[in-house]
Formats: structure tokens, C-alpha cells, sequence
């Protein structure tokens, strides 16, 4: 076994989406980088998340846009052809195959190192190759990017049951008879939509009493609506008790409320924990497993002279890939000041300052329907002192071009508004067709543009879009009493 030391600016361990970002934006300040992935270049998110599920939901989508309006309504009375939407699936993973994402980071100059690294002490990390080990010193920076793992339960007959986790839920190429999945968030609901639109006997179990709990109430009311008008059941205040499964039978769910189901395969979509368990924590005088507590370049707090810093889902502050790509840029640019010997601007929403994690996180879930939303609720906004100005609209009703959208358009958009100052503090839209509506509110929020200048920003006739109108008018409305 060989063994052999390199000297680098900045060691990156994790090699998806976000330490790719950081690995570019600390090239472009002319800073040497390695990257360190133990499995395939690009991560959960290019794999077995984001990519591969928007792959598997987009024909169910599609084809629910299309039974919405009449005439197209005609043409879709087939089946989803499976077998197809997991070839289109397999290539948008290319296969899992990682070569175009090794030369994206030999082409912007950086280092790949494939094999498993571990801190071992300040600045230093070693990382198991098949070849060896090879020792990495980095003068400046070491980022941390390994992102997070699925959660299961401690459940009687988990390990026999062998459950799905969002892993298998992305990659699997046949469709159970009968699928059950466990869990009210993102992956639980998305899953839930995906596979029932590829024809599986689909029953979601969410152990509290409704879905999306982090969204406005409302979300998660239209899209359990959504996902029972495509044949989901849909089961609230309910959840598994225990699990048997028999060799490669079916596997039989003990529910907490005295029932049991059968079916074919299980998905748990029960949480994230970090994936910061066996990645040397302890030679820095840290704990493994623990989330990575950073400031706002993402500098791990607990280490005093700032060389260690974590971006994306380990420092548990959004777990989206689009934040922890944010989080990488601004993370990259303040390691490369820093490097110069250049001040930081770290005042609210400097430059390298990650000022939108507080404030203006924009998330959407790919249901039927759609769900989008950006910065507080209204609970969150009274929670945190506001003065608050609610708006509603129901965007069916008052926007034409919905109604074109789609017919009998159901949806909603919400607008909290800080009344003393008269500017956005979130934006939540539920209904067909609104995940392109959030980047607008995005803007708005982070850009805390004042309702008064909104009135400006007129929206196409007639479009989706042009609920901000109404939104506008309805908060004039408000304010007029």
C-alpha cells in the first residue's frame, strides 16, 4: 500500500453539488484545490434526490396538466409508459455514471481525490484510496460538504423488512403493486406522487395531522386533496408499529392505531441525520454525527483559528441543495479573501455573508399541485415579532390565467407583509404550475422591495404570474379597511 502527501489552499471533502461550488469559486480567487468523494462525483442530489425524482414525477405531472383541459384531456387517457420514464430517468443520472463530473472538476483546475477522507488533526486530512493512502495539508481552508443519510426508525422487523429509503425510492426500475411510504415532508409526498403516477396502489402514512408541516397550513391541505384525487390514501395521525416480511414476500405494516396493511414495498421518508459520523470530528475535538455549527461564511464555530468551515446540509442551517450551493459560492469567495489578506463584507447581505439562510430560503415540492414558498410563514413572522399583514387569494377564482392554465384551476397564494414597513417577509403558492412563480417572490423577499414599488412590476396578461396583482390589490384593500 503506498502512501503519499500533497499540500493544497483548500481541501474540500465532499464532492456533490456544494463542494463543487466551493471548489470552483476558491479556483476563481486563484487558490489550489483538492476534492475529496468517496462515492460518485456530484453527490445525493445528482443521483438519488433532486435529479432522479423530478425525473420520475415530471410524466405524472405532465399528464395531470394535461387531463385538466379539455381537448388535451382526449389524448391522455393512456397509462404512463414505465419502462420509458425510467430510461429518461437513467439518463438524466447518466446512467450513474460520474465521468462528466470528474472532468468538470479537472477542468476548472482542481484536484480529485476518490476514496474516503478523515480529519486527522488541524489542516490535515487522509483519505483511503484503493491505491493507498494519500495525506492532504491544507494552508488555509478544509470545507466540509458530505451532506446528510436517511433516517429509519428503531422498529421490531426494520432490518427483514428491507425499506426503501429515498435512495431506492429514485432508482428502483419496476413499479410495486402496492407501495407504502411513511412520512409527511418533501420526499414523503413527492414519492408518493411519483410512484402513484407510475401505477402503483400508493398509501401515505403521516403520523401528524397534515402535510408539509413547515409550510402555511393551507399547503398541505390542497395537496393531500391532490394526492387522494390520484388514488392515494392519504392517512393522517398514523404510523408504523412494527414490520414482518417472510423472505421476498410482502411486507406486513403494524399500525399504530390497531390495523395492519399489506404491501409490496415499504419507503420511510422519516428525516436526514449528517453525514459527519466517520469523517475524524474527534481528532479536531469535535463529535461525530454532530451537525456542523457555523457563522454566516460558514466557518465551523467551535474551532477557534477559522480553517474548518461546512456547507449544505451538514451545518443543518436549509436542507436544499440550491442553499447549499449558495452557501458553497459565498463560503468560496471569503476562504479566497481571507487567503489575500482582503477585508470581508460580512454586513447583512454582504457578499460573504450567507444572509438569505435566515431570511429568504425559497423551497417548492414537485406534488400535483405544485407548492412554493419563500421566507416566513405568517406563524413564523408573529413568532419573530412582526407586525403582520396577511393576504390570500384564491388564484382559481381571480386570475385568468389560470383559469386558461388549467380548467377548474384550484390554488392559492399567500403574502405575509411587514406592515410597519411595508415589505415581503414570505410568499407561499399552492396550484398547478406556480414552482416558476417563486423565483419572482424569491427576488422580492430578498431584495425586501417595498409593496410600493411592486405596484411597478407588472405582470403579462394573462399569465399565471399575474396573481402579484392581485395579491397588491387585496393588500390596498387591507390597508383601506
Amino acid at each position: 500500500m503506498t502512501q503519499r502527501a500533497e499540500t493544497y489552499d483548500v481541501v474540500v471533502l465532499g464532492a456533490g453539488p456544494v463542494g463543487e461550488n466551493v471548489a470552483d469559486r476558491a479556483r476563481a480567487a486563484g487558490l489550489s484545490v483538492a476534492i475529496v468523494e468517496r462515492e460518485l462525483i456530484g453527490g445525493e442530489c445528482s443521483y438519488w434526490a433532486c435529479v432522479p425524482s423530478k425525473a420520475l414525477l415530471r410524466p405524472a405531472l405532465a399528464i395531470a396538466d394535461a387531463r385538466r383541459v379539455a381537448g388535451a384531456r382526449e389524448a391522455a387517457s393512456s397509462r404512463i409508459d414505465a419502462a420509458a420514464v425510467f430510461v429518461r430517468r437513467n439518463h438524466s443520472v447518466g446512467d450513474w455514471n460520474d465521468a462528466g463530473q470528474a472532468d468538470w472538476i479537472e477542468g476548472i483546475g482542481a484536484t480529485l481525490v476518490r476514496g474516503h477522507g478523515r480529519l486527522d488533526g488541524p489542516r490535515r486530512v487522509v483519505v483511503t484510496t484503493d491505491g493507498g493512502k494519500v495525506i492532504l495539508t491544507a494552508r488555509h481552508a478544509v470545507v466540509v460538504c458530505t451532506g446528510t443519510r436517511a433516517v429509519l426508525p428503531d422498529l421490531p422487523g426494520m432490518v427483514e423488512a428491507r425499506p426503501w429509503t429515498n435512495r431506492e425510492a429514485t432508482e428502483a426500475s419496476s413499479v410495486p403493486g402496492r407501495l407504502a411510504v411513511v412520512g409527511a415532508g418533501g420526499v414523503g409526498v413527492e414519492m408518493a406522487t411519483a410512484w402513484a403516477g407510475l401505477g402503483a396502489a400508493v398509501t401515505l402514512l403521516v403520523r401528524g395531522a397534515g402535510l408539509l408541516p413547515r409550510m402555511e397550513p393551507f399547503v398541505g391541505e390542497y395537496v393531500a386533496r391532490g394526492l387522494t384525487d390520484a388514488g392515494v390514501d392519504v392517512r393522517t395521525g398514523v404510523s408504523v408499529a412494527r414490520l414482518e416480511r417472510a423472505g421476498d414476500g410482502p411486507v406486513r405494516l403494524e399500525l399504530t392505531d390497531g390495523s395492519a396493511l399489506d404491501v409490496d414495498e415499504i419507503l420511510f421518508a422519516t428525516g436526514r441525520a449528517p453525514l459527519t459520523d466517520d469523517i475524524g470530528l474527534e481528532s479536531v475535538g469535535l463529535t461525530p454525527g454532530d451537525w456542523l455549527d457555523v457563522d454566516d461564511t460558514c466557518r465551523v464555530k467551535a474551532i477557534d483559528d477559522g480553517w474548518l468551515y461546512a456547507c449544505g446540509d451538514a451545518n443543518h442551517r436549509a436542507l436544499l441543495t440550491h442553499q447549499g450551493k449558495y452557501q458553497a459560492r459565498i463560503t468560496g469567495d471569503a476562504i479566497g479573501a481571507r487567503a489575500a489578506g482582503m477585508p470581508l463584507d460580512i454586513a447583512q447581505w454582504g457578499i460573504h455573508d450567507a444572509t438569505a439562510d435566515h431570511h429568504a430560503v425559497p423551497q417548492v415540492f414537485f406534488t400535483d399541485p405544485e407548492a412554493a414558498a419563500v421566507g416566513l410563514t405568517a406563524e413564523q413572522a408573529h413568532k419573530a415579532g412582526h407586525r403582520v399583514q396577511v393576504v390570500d387569494v384564491e388564484i382559481g377564482d381571480a386570475v385568468m390565467g389560470a383559469k386558461l392554465h388549467a380548467d377548474g384551476y384550484t390554488g392559492r397564494a399567500r403574502m405575509v407583509v411587514d406592515a410597519e414597513h411595508e415589505r415581503l417577509l414570505g410568499v407561499t403558492f399552492v396550484g398547478p404550475g406556480v414552482a416558476d412563480l417563486l423565483h419572482s417572490a424569491t427576488i422580492a423577499v430578498a431584495g425586501q422591495v417595498p409593496i410600493s414599488r411592486l405596484w411597478h412590476a407588472v405582470p403579462c396578461f394573462p399569465t399565471i404570474s399575474e396573481v402579484w396583482l392581485r395579491l397588491l390589490e387585496a393588500y390596498r384593500d387591507a390597508e383601506r379597511g
